[in-house]
């Protein structure tokens, strides 16, 4: 049980106006702090005030304390717990967990336990930022329409969240319409210090926290220590448990000199995205500093932060400096708690001052970047890290054409390289589409929206383009979707509006929207030229992933770019342009050629802009009433009472099966014998590619199942709008279009049944195995689960009755999302793969576990005839405690009966 904290003598206090506040100053726990990373000092801390030798024990304190340079990230099984100050959620990620919450009542009901037990412990925060869809753009009233769109298709969501903020205590709904989770979270729900109220007291600790969305890192930008986890692995934070992880290294990542004058945030962000990528960070933190971080603002090292995940780093983490807490007062943070932050990050010398070597901490690796080298540059066409500098995106974009298919290539064969063709639009025109084309330019995503000088630099160029005579063709889907309201009110109040809509981007939606694929459909003569003539037409982007397919199922190749770039480009009409040589158009007044460097804004005068135009009264304003939502969700009537009345007949929101059968008693632990492999996949299989998302095919499993149940495709809706019912996931579970299963000679989401030879969707042959009571298994490459966290992609497969993986590698997140649904995690032996063993996913699988398990342990498997070792991927007990229950949330259950 619980004990009294070893650690109460550290305990100091200070009065500041007439209050008095407590802390933990861990500064004086030992000589050794002053030489800590100041990420490592935020997870000392938790363990330090958290430390009751049950859940956090002295020896977390220790050994984060002993915490060395030459730790290195995969060669030290070193446990520590950690507990966040908080937990936040996306409406996609969180719809399910508060189904699961509504779930685990009832489970907890029928055990004989007190519902009422299961609520958030840890302060929680959902915002519901992913449902809008750009359907309507180019007009004026195309957000008016998309929003009163993501209500018809999302009426019965939102009141299951509305009837979530009622029944759970401790959990805050911002509605829909409001902004993206990243973007609100740095903007107004990051405390960067929290303030609790104790025994009359007021107790100071480090703002940190886990969210259900990898890029939860975003808030590491201003200070706060946060990053993404799987949504039962944030349930669990949520009912008060700790997160066990692994002692990280971390690799200190020094920024020095300025960056041009003509280069921006987002080329930054994309040569370290590229820079990280190559030296190899998955499981690591990273934590900036040097000289040239003060030259950054708090947006500058939020859209550094926000790219965690697509450089593969844990956290990508910038210690709280003055410019950390100028940018509370700009954002309209209370100006008397701003001052109680400073005094308390001093006294725990926590508070970071660049330009003060005499204040750099030992990391395990140091590695620079000298800002001066950074230059314009675009990451694609299918993965983040792959930055190419603009002056060579001709000439690189030519080459992937023909290149073989890959991650850089399409194989387009030589004689359809100048394939073409025309198609006539509303205007009465004739207009061209080749290899190249642009048909999606959108100003999206939190990483660029929440920053201004991008903002306006996009703003400013817009208006200097209209001001010489450019256009874009009518076919090009424009959007501008700000990550808060803010955006839209400098936007207005600088003056740039008028020319970003007449350019075609008007705002369409407060979402993500086209960074997670929530692009809407394209105009059936454009997809009709584009798929009648074979053509890789793209996608221009300022958002953060661009995955096969993720976009849009048109647009093959897709560029992720900062927002200017994003209207250069889209103005363009194509990417195979050579800005320097060639002219973004002609002048349609004068007839002259405008060239790029003819309208780009320098940084000096976006700053002149931005210094004058975003200003606290405009966060006052927008936050003030951001928790009222629209008349729509202000209408909406919800249920009352503790426990969820579900409607069987509900497509949207579902009870889980997960806690079927489960009983007071842990289960006995089963070797897996007699198992077939549902799929044989290669390197770089995202989440992505195995959690359901973006729209439902019409010949899919998932339509089926709605066609059945009397809805037209019209109202199929989202796969991430249906995220609270099991039955339509399951279905839609590895359907991504660009899958590839080596049981089978194309991608798609399809597979082989072994033992009829017969080619079916992965939906149906799963269910053909479960009839024939054969366990199955998914045999995978490097980097399995790699992108965005999501729990669905460990839900999915776990419905689909895989019971382990076998894999080369894994994504931190993916690996533990298996692990909180009973899934094995296994990892083949270094130097050995499927291919070196020489397996093809046709044999029958045997998996033998020792009545004992231990984490990292060596598990016998045996495929037929073929006997080798691989490593158990349980990391840590926890993990197997997890396993033995049947899953981080049966686990939890149990933990309220006792």
């Amino acid at each position: 049980m619980a004990g009294p904290n070893p650690y109460k003598h550290f305990e100091k206090s200070f009065e500041f106006n007439g209050s008095n506040y407590k802390f933990f100053d861990i500064s004086t726990l030992d000589a050794k702090y002053s030489q800590l990373p100041f990420s490592i000092r935020v997870l000392l801390e938790s363990a330090v005030r958290n430390c009751d030798n049950f859940h956090i024990l002295e020896k977390d304190v220790q050994n984060i304390l002993s915490w060395s340079p030459a730790l290195k990230a995969g060669q030290n099984d070193i446990e520590v717990s950690f507990k966040p100050a908080r937990v936040i959620l996306q409406d996609f990620t969180g719809v399910p967990a508060v189904v699961d919450f509504a779930a685990m009542r009832d489970a907890v009901l029928s055990l004989g336990g007190n519902p009422e037990k299961i609520n958030p412990i840890c302060p929680a925060d959902l915002v519901i930022d992913h449902s809008v869809q750009v359907d309507f753009a180019r007009s004026g009233d195309a957000l008016a329409k998309n929003q009163n769109l993501e209500f018809e298709r999302n009426k019965e969501r939102f009141t299951f969240l509305k009837w979530g903020a009622r029944a759970f205590d401790n959990m805050l709904i911002v509605p829909p319409g409001s902004g993206i989770v990243h973007q609100v979270n740095l903007e107004y729900l990051a405390r960067v210090v929290f303030e609790n109220e104790v025994d009359g007291s007021k107790v100071l600790y480090p703002d940190s926290v886990v969210g259900t969305d990898s890029h939860t890192t975003m808030i590491n930008g201003l200070g706060v220590l946060g990053w993404g986890v799987g949504g039962i692995e944030a349930e669990a934070v949520m009912l008060g448990q700790s997160i066990s992880m692994l002692l990280p290294e971390v690799i200190g990542y020094k920024l020095v000199g300025k960056l041009s004058s003509l280069v921006t945030s987002t080329d930054l962000v994309l040569t370290i995205t590229k820079h990280l990528r190559q030296l190899g960070v998955v499981g690591k933190f990273v934590e900036f500093f040097g000289p040239g971080v003060a030259e950054l603002s708090i947006a500058d090292r939020a859209t550094i932060s926000n790219m965690c995940p697509e450089y593969g780093a844990t956290v990508g983490y910038f210690p709280i400096d003055l410019n950390s807490l100028g940018y509370l007062t700009q954002t309209n943070r209370n100006a008397e708690k701003i001052k109680v932050i400073q005094k308390y990050l001093e006294a725990t010398k926590q508070l970071r001052n660049y330009s003060d070597e005499s204040q750099d901490p030992n990391y395990s690796h140091v590695v620079t970047l000298d800002l001066a080298s950074v230059v314009t540059s675009v990451s694609g066409p299918k993965r983040p890290h792959d930055r190419v500098s603009v002056s060579e995106m001709k000439q690189d974009f030519l080459s992937c054409l023909s290149n073989k298919v890959g991650f850089k290539g399409f194989e387009i064969p030589s004689d359809q390289l100048s394939s073409s063709g025309q198609f006539q639009w509303d205007d009465g025109k004739t207009y061209s589409l080749s290899h190249g084309s642009v048909v999606i330019a959108a100003i999206t995503s939190c990483t660029n929206t929440s920053n201004p000088s991008v903002m306006l630099g996009a703003g400013l160029l817009a208006k200097a383009a209209v001001e010489n005579g450019l256009s874009i063709a009518p076919y090009i889907k424009t959007s501008l979707s700000p990550g808060s309201g803010v955006v839209t009110y400098y936007l207005k109040e600088s003056g740039v509006i008028p020319y970003l809509e007449k350019l075609g981007f008007d705002i369409v939606g407060y979402g993500c929207m086209t960074c997670i694929g929530n692009s809407g459909p394209l105009e059936d003569n454009v997809v009709n030229t584009i798929e009648k003539n074979g053509l890789v037409c793209c996608g221009v982007l300022s958002g953060n992933r661009n995955f096969e397919g993720r976009i849009h199922p048109n647009t093959r190749a897709n560029y992720l770019a900062s927002p200017l770039l994003v209207i250069a480009y889209a103005i363009a009409g194509r990417v195979d342009i050579d800005f320097e040589t060639e002219p973004l158009g002609l002048n349609e007044k004068t007839g002259a050629k405008v060239f790029l460097r003819d309208i780009w804004p320098s940084r000096a005068t976006i700053q002149t802009v931005e210094n004058k135009h975003v200003i606290p009264a405009m966060f006052e304003e927008v936050y003030g009433k951001i928790e009222l939502g629209s008349q729509d969700w202000q209408t909406l009537n919800a249920p009352d009472g503790q426990l969820y009345p579900w409607n069987m007949e509900s497509t949207y929101i579902k009870r889980p099966p997960f806690f079927e059968g489960m009983t007071r008693q842990l289960p006995a632990i089963k070797s897996l014998q007699n198992a077939r492999a549902l799929l044989f996949l290669g390197d770089s299989v995202t989440t992505d590619h195995i959690s359901p998302a973006g729209s439902i095919a019409r010949n899919s499993p998932a339509a089926r199942f709605l066609s059945e149940r009397n809805l037209t495709p019209r109202d199929f809706n989202s796969y991430g709008s249906r995220r609270g019912n099991d039955a339509v996931m399951a279905r839609g579970t590895f359907a991504n279009i660009r899958l590839v299963n080596k049981l089978l000679s194309k991608p798609g989401p399809r597979t082989l049944h072994i033992p009829s030879q017969e080619e079916m969707d992965i939906f149906d042959c799963a269910e053909r195995y479960r009839e024939e009571g054969t366990p199955l298994v998914a045999v995978v490459g490097k980097d399995y689960g790699s992108g965005s966290s999501r729990d669905w992609a460990a839900k999915g497969p776990f419905l689909l009755g895989i019971k382990a993986v076998i894999a080369e590698s894994y994504e931190r997140i993916h690996r533990s999302n298996l692990v909180g649904m009973g899934i094995i995690p296994l990892q083949f032996l270094a130097g050995e793969s499927a291919e070196t063993l020489g397996l093809n996913g046709r044999e029958v699988y045997n998996i033998s576990l020792p009545e004992v398990l231990k984490p990292g342990q060596k598990i016998q498997v045996q495929a037929d005839g073929k006997a080798f070792e691989a490593i158990l991927r349980f990391d840590t007990e926890v993990d197997i405690e997890y396993f033995r229950n049947g899953g981080i949330l049966n686990y939890m259950i149990r933990k309220m009966l006792d």
